[in-house]
C-alpha cells in the first residue's frame, strides 16, 4: 500500500498555478470553438485552432462585418474581448512559471532532459509525489497511467492498454513533450 504525504502549503499554491492554468486553457478552447461555431451559422467557416483567431479579428472588421446584423458583430467583438483577456491572464501565468522555473535547481535539472520545459518541469515538481516513493521508474510510469497493465502469468507477457487513471495534467504534458521532440 502506498501513502500519501502531506503537501506543503507552497507546493498546494504551485499545483493551484497549474489548475488554474489549465482551467484558463480549457475556457480559451471553449470560447474559440463557440465563435467557429456561430460564425458557421453567419456562413463563415473558420479554421481551427487558437492561431488563427487573429485571422477572424482581421475578418470581422474588413469582410465579415458587412454582411451581419449589428447585434451579431457587437457580440462576436465580446467574445473575442474575453479571448484577448484570457491570453493575457494565460501569458502571465507562463510568465510566472517559466520564472519559478528558472529559481528551482530541480526544475533546472529536469529541464536538461529534451521533453521537459519550464513548464513541464515545474508541474513535475508540484503535482507528483517525491521520487524516493517510487522504487523505480516503471512504478513512477505506471503512477501517471504511462505504462501497460500487466496480465503476464507463467513467462508469457500479456501486455493491455494503457487506462486514464494517472494524473491527467503531468501526462498530457509528457505526451505532447515528446511528441514535439519526435516530430
Amino acid at each position: 500500500m502506498r501513502f500519501v504525504a502531506v503537501q506543503s502549503a507552497e507546493k498546494q499554491a504551485s499545483s493551484l498555478v497549474f489548475r488554474t492554468r489549465d482551467l484558463l486553457i480549457r475556457q480559451r478552447t471553449q470560447l474559440i470553438n463557440a465563435i467557429r461555431r456561430h460564425l458557421t451559422k453567419y456562413g463563415w467557416i473558420a479554421p481551427q485552432g487558437a492561431a488563427h483567431v487573429a485571422v477572424l479579428d482581421d475578418l470581422l472588421d474588413e469582410e465579415i462585418a458587412p454582411s451581419l446584423p449589428p447585434a451579431a458583430v457587437a457580440m462576436f467583438r465580446m467574445m473575442l474581448d474575453l479571448l484577448a483577456g484570457l491570453d493575457e491572464r494565460i501569458a502571465g501565468l507562463d510568465r510566472e512559471i517559466a520564472q519559478h522555473a528558472c529559481e528551482d535547481e530541480t526544475a533546472h535539472r529536469l529541464m536538461t532532459i529534451p521533453v521537459i520545459g519550464p513548464i513541464t518541469a515545474t508541474a513535475l515538481i508540484a503535482l507528483a509525489p517525491a521520487a524516493e516513493t517510487f522504487a523505480k521508474g516503471r512504478d513512477f510510469a505506471a503512477w501517471l497511467s504511462l505504462a501497460p497493465r500487466q496480465r503476464s502469468t507463467g513467462g508469457m507477457q500479456k501486455l493491455g492498454a494503457i487506462s486514464k487513471m494517472g494524473e491527467r495534467t503531468l501526462r498530457r504534458l509528457l505526451i505532447i513533450g515528446g511528441s514535439s521532440v519526435v516530430h
